[in-house]
């Protein structure tokens, strides 16, 4: 029976849905970003307006905006009840009351052979009406258009009859009656006129009627966009920054890992030049110590001594000079000054040395194994081609501040032995000094004179005071 695979845990799907989406918004995130660095302030202004313009269209239309129309009934509306019109001019005079007592009222009454005139006016025209009687028909009729109270006129006739008298009091009743009878038609008929429009509008309101109601869920949507641009905006003006410093780091990074290999494989050719002294070099100073002993055994001696003290400067300081890159000028004449005894005895008379280091220099810093192979380099296509030999001369002095090492010889010149080399010695020494110092270092080389090639170091001059610094003539001596 086959076990039933295990499941995946729920917790474990749910957390790697949400890495991928997170990886998958991170990595939009980015291309959003470096499309907005690649485009101009410009351009980005015009692509802010076309967002905007987008955003007030799309906001108007679905999913963001709807319209929904429906049939409403009589009894589902709410009840409004309808504005009383105004009433017309004609039917409000004649229904406000004949007499108000909200304020004082004033009768002026004149009676003369014509008649009784009864008008109503205010107390101005009350106390002047005794000095204007002569006057008192065209002052009626001034106050009957500027007054709603009614008046009244009793014309006596021109005899004065008591028969004309009687028929002028009936009219003037009469003609109150029919005032009277005139503002109550005009209140009916606009009684009558308010009641058809009341019942014309609750008919229409019980007829049934569409509805249109509208949705608005994009309201937010130009709100979004004025956040979106201001957002790109700072990312545009930071993210932009940030990829430089990005790019000069990664360039930093790459340079500083060229770097390292180059100073990889430099220190590993210097480990293998202090790792192995030159073949022939060693095979010719034990030929020449076993020769020696059977004709000078002091000398052969001597030279067994000088070899010691070569392997001994050379070999234990390899790895301090690897860790560090250089090492003091007092070792690296250690080593040089047997090399220099071992050829003496080898070459004899054709070959004469000099050191011409001052104590205070011996503490100075300066890569190791140099010195060395510019010694090689003189006596292997310099002096050893030359019949009648040379000199050689290693000399350190400060100039301009800084550590000046020269060996000078006066072999055959630069280039011009037979066994001349291909460079790659002072190539390296080049390549070296780069890795180490940069430019403040440098390597010359010229003719010396009356003969030969002097080649001149120089480096930054530091002292290393504090270390124990043996002297190149007590490293030659020990055994």
């Amino acid at each position: 029976m086959t076990p039933a695979a295990p499941s995946t845990p729920p917790s474990l799907t749910a957390y790697q849905r949400w890495q991928r989406f997170s990886s998958t918004a991170v990595r939009w995130f980015h291309i959003y970003a470096n499309w907005l660095v690649g485009i101009s302030w410009k351009r980005f202004i015009v692509y802010a307006i076309v967002l905007l313009i987008g955003t007030n269209i799309i906001q108007e239309l679905p999913p963001f905006t709807w319209r929904v129309s429906e049939h409403v009934d009589a009894e589902d509306l709410p009840v409004v009840k309808p504005a009383k019109p105004a009433k017309p001019a004609k039917a409000a005079k004649a229904a406000k009351p004949v007499i108000s007592l909200d304020k004082p009222i004033h009768y002026e009454v004149t009676i003369d052979e014509r008649g009784v005139r009864i008008h109503p006016t205010n107390a101005a025209s009350a106390a002047s009406a005794a000095s204007s009687a002569a006057s008192s028909a065209s002052d009626a009729s001034s106050s009957d258009s500027n007054s709603d109270l009614p008046s009244v006129n009793i014309d006596f006739g021109k005899e004065g009859k008591t028969e004309d008298i009687k028929r002028a009091v009936e009219q003037a009743r009469q003609a109150l009656e029919d005032a009277a009878q005139d503002a109550r038609d005009a209140a009916r008929e606009a009684a009558d006129e308010q009641k058809a429009a009341d019942e014309a509008t609750a008919e229409a309101q019980r007829m049934p009627r569409t509805r249109t109601t509208i949705y608005r869920l994009g309201d937010f949507l130009v709100n979004l966009a004025v956040f979106w641009i201001l957002a790109s905006a700072l990312l545009k003006a930071t993210y932009k920054g940030r990829i430089v410093a990005e790019q000069k780091a990664a360039v930093a990074a790459e340079t500083a890992e060229a770097e390292s290999l180059k100073r990889q494989v430099v220190e590993a050719r210097m480990a293998a030049m202090q790792a192995q002294v030159e073949p022939h070099f060693l095979f010719n100073t034990l030929a020449s110590i076993d020769h020696l002993i059977e004709t000078d055994p002091p000398r052969a001696s001597q030279m067994q001594k000088n070899l010691i003290a070569l392997l001994r400067a050379s070999m234990p300081t390899m790895r301090e000079a690897n860790a560090t890159g250089v090492r003091d000028l007092g070792r690296e004449l250690a080593v040089i000054k047997p090399y220099l005894e071992i050829l003496k005895v080898r070459m004899e008379e054709r070959l004469q040395t000099e050191i011409d280091v001052p104590e205070g220099l011996l503490s100075a810093e300066f890569p190791p194994m140099m010195i060395q192979g510019l010694v090689e380099n003189a006596i292997k296509h310099g002096l050893e081609p030359k019949a009648e030999g040379g000199s050689l001369r290693v000399k350190a002095e400060i100039v301009h501040g800084k550590l000046a090492v020269t060996v000078a010889d006066t072999g055959l010149g630069f280039g011009r032995a037979a066994t001349s080399g291909t460079g790659v010695g002072l190539a390296n020494i080049r390549e070296r000094l780069m890795l180490l110092y940069g430019p403040r270092a440098a390597v010359t080389v010229t003719e010396n004179q009356p003969s030969g090639t002097k080649v001149t170091i120089t480096v930054p001059y530091v002292s290393r005071a504090g270390d124990d610094h043996p002297s190149a003539n007590n490293e030659g001596a020990k055994a």
